[in-house]
């Protein structure tokens, strides 16, 4: 556990070289190895508390609504019906707890290879966990990409939520063109995945690669993003692709009313957002325009 050190946790990674995210450690509430990494749940000082896997933040409790809430909306307020979904990884439990709050979702998958993290995160994450009490889950604990191989023309939703794709590392393969292939395979007619793939401040290249494969793919592919001050860059992004090719990502389908926010207890996530994420900094429609452009 070097990465705690004289009551800090410092998060550094050979995904982002030369930066470092430090919070200061109330108590360490957690620290063991599972199978596939090892999982250290703390209190911090300012944060809540915070999950880590491998030295990498997953989430904390002051901010994890701005990345659950807007990789589960973006996609199942975008589709008419979205009544069965899937969701590869997400073991914290995070956004399992936003897609059973949809009245349209009718049936939930979640296929986790970590058992261990969803164990841990029933205990020290309580909240975001409670999604796991649904009766509209289904839980299957082994590797997603096996599990696309085993499913075709299954579900309306697939949302990949994984860790960073470190080699090696348990959620290498969810990064791979293969892997959306079976994605395709997986989806319905009409169906949308939407799958986290980082900042474009720091893997621009990275997305423009995954853009570019996802459109030989599907007929609409966007990418949007949210603010996360915890995670690297201080945002997270998504990429959304549809089978459908009449979908427009940046105005959602069904836009819900301040009284359904307030019943659905959301924080983050509000139809002026959804289509304000899909702006993004000149840089990076710059890039991605053009990638699109000539891949098209």
């Amino acid at each position: 556990m070097d990465f705690i050190k004289d009551g800090w946790f410092t998060e550094t990674c050979q995904l982002w070289p030369g930066q470092a995210l430090s919070l200061e450690v109330e108590e360490i509430l957690c620290n063991k190895k599972s199978e596939y990494q090892e999982i250290t749940v703390f209190r911090s000082k300012t944060y809540g508390t915070v999950l880590v896997l491998d030295g990498v933040i997953q989430c904390t409790e002051r901010d994890e609504f701005a990345y659950q809430e807007m990789i589960a909306y973006l996609p199942l307020l975008s589709h008419p019906s979205p009544k069965k979904v899937l969701i590869i990884g997400g073991g914290d439990g995070g956004v399992l707890r936003e897609v059973v709050k949809c009245p349209m979702v009718e049936s939930v998958t979640q296929c986790e290879i970590d058992e261990e993290v969803i164990n841990v995160s029933k205990k020290y994450l309580p909240e975001m966990a409670k999604g796991f009490q649904s009766t509209k889950l289904t839980l299957k604990i082994g590797d997603g990409f096996e599990f696309m191989k085993q499913n075709q023309d299954a579900f309306d939703i697939i949302i990949t939520d994984s860790t960073d794709p470190v080699v090696s590392g348990p959620a290498e393969s969810l990064f791979k063109e293969s892997y959306y292939q079976h994605i395709k395979e997986a989806l319905r007619n009409g169906g949308i995945l939407c799958s986290q793939v980082d900042s474009a401040w720091l893997h621009l290249e990275m997305i423009k690669e995954m853009q570019t494969y996802c459109k030989t793919l599907f007929p609409v592919v966007e990418y949007a993003y949210s603010s996360i001050p915890s995670y690297p860059g201080g945002q997270n992004g998504y990429m959304l692709c549809s089978k459908n090719p009449e979908t427009n990502f940046k105005e959602p389908r069904k836009t819900l009313s301040k009284e359904e926010i307030e019943n659905m207890d959301l924080k983050y996530y509000n139809p002026e957002i959804h289509r304000a994420s899909f702006i993004l900094p000149e840089f990076a429609r710059k890039e991605l325009d053009e990638c699109m452009t000539s891949s098209a």
